[in-house]
């Protein structure tokens, strides 16, 4: 399509060790391409053309100082792209009573963070764990894991053209207060056009209590540079125990600095599955989905109605 920009899309990885980054980037590009033709197959044969148009916000390595091999995934990642839809196995192990009943106990550890150490699942408490390291900006961590999406937004801000935020999980949370920095903090002008959570803790009081900006008034304590906001929540992802943003935010339409904030209320099914068992939470499960996959190819349809993307 000569002379119309081509969008850009970056997505900032949640927590744990990554495979090296053009390797993680291949394979998060493949699913996010067949979550969208599953959706819109026309506009994925046009974002098909473009694999230049996503790039990988990678602060996993300068975290963790390491990396983990791609190879063990990509069977599983094959086994998932093939299957078209959660089977009915998927469905009852997302929605076990007993990830409900989980998902409360975090919700009263929520309100009642003395509660937090008695949480069951080992996975939930590391989350935690890497958040509050986050947080703290322990040896500097913080400011460090936010420098790739900062870098990246300043290079996609230049070419002047529309983009598109990816935040899954911890990643999320690393991108929301990289927007807030910049745009409380910098001299940009530039805004995302659409700011994408994927099993995002956002909706946390945990989280909440402790991104950038949460003790200030006003328009101060709020990112001014995000256009709208859809956040999607797979059924029993306890990283996302409370799976709505809206509700937290909605200051954030009051004051004018977004446009819209929304939640997918119907049910979306993550069924990625490895030696491990299902895992709601993974991104690549997410990617492929076509509720994610119908999100981002509206985003990308609509990017010839606006031939500026700067205030």
């Amino acid at each position: 399509m000569p002379g119309i920009p081509i969008p850009r899309i970056i997505f900032v990885p949640g927590k744990n060790p990554k495979p090296p980054p053009q390797e993680h980037r291949a394979q998060l590009w493949r699913c996010l391409l067949e979550g969208v033709r599953r959706a819109r197959p026309e506009i994925c044969a046009d974002m098909q053309s473009h694999g230049d148009a996503f790039s990988l916000a990678d602060w996993n390595y300068s975290y963790y100082g390491c990396q983990k091999p791609m190879g063990p995934d990509i069977p599983w990642i094959d086994a998932l792209l093939a299957q078209p839809a959660a089977t009915e196995q998927d469905r009852r192990e997302a929605s076990h009573w007993r990830r409900h009943l989980v998902q409360l106990g975090y919700l009263v550890a929520d309100f009642i963070p003395k509660l937090i150490p008695l949480l069951p699942d080992p996975k939930v408490k590391a989350t935690i764990e890497e958040t509050l390291r986050y947080f703290e900006n322990r040896d500097g961590a913080a400011e460090l894991v936010r420098q790739p999406l900062e870098r990246a937004f300043h290079e996609v801000c230049d070419l002047n053209v529309p983009f598109l935020i990816i935040g899954h999980s911890l990643g999320s949370v690393i991108a929301y207060d990289a927007l807030w920095k910049l745009s409380h903090e910098g001299t940009s002008a530039c805004r995302v056009d659409l700011f994408l959570t994927l099993g995002s803790p956002l909706g946390t009081r945990f989280v909440q209590k402790r991104v950038l900006g949460h003790g200030a008034r006003g328009r101060q304590r709020f990112p001014a540079n995000i256009r709208r906001w859809h956040n999607i929540t797979a059924v029993g992802d306890l990283t996302a125990f409370d799976p709505w943003v809206r509700d937290d935010f909605r200051d954030m339409i009051r004051l004018g600095l977004v446009e819209d904030i929304r939640d997918t209320h119907e049910p979306v099914y993550n069924y990625f599955r490895s030696s491990d068992g299902l895992n709601v939470h993974r991104s690549y499960g997410y990617l492929v989905n076509p509720a994610v996959g119908a999100v981002i190819a509206s985003w990308w349809e609509e990017k010839n109605k606006v031939t500026s993307y700067k205030l």
